[in-house]
């Protein structure tokens, strides 16, 4: 790839229009799988976040994925609308470009961090995951990069930094502070819950560098990105099970 196409497919990829048509996929994956892993159970297991907004949801009445697909059909629209007069041209090898990048970054921050805390705390971060089948892992896998994506950086980071910005001059300082407050809250989550799992203080480093990690792959490549480096990363762990 020439220099130039580099910096157009680093430029474009970049913005809301590739980063949700990136993010797509993910939703309804997710809630495929979700639904024909666990056919028949009168109570789904789901990530935690999506519970969380289920919850919000329904204190208004709403069917939970009715108001999700709504949600999203009006983010897609306004960004289109934003973007009407610039929309970059649609280009399908993209995509293909963008989850190469994120199994790269999948595969290279999570052994970097991994062997980073073994070196110097002789720690083992492996996770002990709940007792489910495979496709509910594998479903889980792709809700927690789309649902946790959505809420720890679109939502925590953005609207930390915009806090922050009360208080620090700098843009920089700003989103420093809100990554790292966004990263904790993003590792202490994972001990909350019915499938939560136990304290260690290997596996909450662990994911609070991965949390920091996808704070810096969101603010650079954004939202999509982030979101399928994470699922991606999850179903490397899956798979390996």
């Amino acid at each position: 790839m020439k220099q130039s196409a580099i910096k157009t497919y680093f430029r474009q990829t970049s913005g809301l229009y590739y980063s949700y048509i990136f993010a797509l996929p993910l939703f309804l994956l997710y809630e495929l799988l979700i639904r024909f892993s666990q056919a028949g159970q009168e109570q789904m297991v789901r990530i935690s976040v999506d519970i969380w907004f289920q919850t919000i949801f329904s204190y208004f009445g709403l069917d939970a994925l009715t108001a999700a697909l709504s949600v999203a059909a009006i983010i897609g629209a306004y960004i289109l609308y934003r973007n009407r007069g610039s929309l970059p041209p649609f280009k399908g090898r993209y995509f293909i470009w963008m989850i190469a990048e994120c199994i790269v970054y999948a595969i290279l921050f999570a052994i970097l961090i991994s062997q980073f805390l073994e070196l110097i705390l002789n720690l083992d971060t492996q996770d002990n995951l709940a007792r489910l089948s495979k496709l509910q892992l594998y479903a889980l896998s792709l809700g927690a990069g789309l649902y946790e994506e959505l809420f720890f950086r679109v939502i925590l980071v953005s609207g930390l930094f915009y806090f922050f910005n009360y208080f620090f001059r700098s843009r920089k300082s700003s989103y420093i502070a809100a990554a790292i407050v966004a990263a904790v809250a993003f590792s202490g989550v994972h001990y909350v819950g019915e499938f939560a799992d136990s304290w260690a203080l290997g596996s909450f480093l662990f994911r609070f560098l991965f949390g920091l990690t996808l704070n810096v792959i969101y603010v650079v490549r954004g939202f999509g990105s982030a979101a399928w480096t994470h699922a991606l990363y999850d179903l490397i762990v899956v798979f390996r099970l």
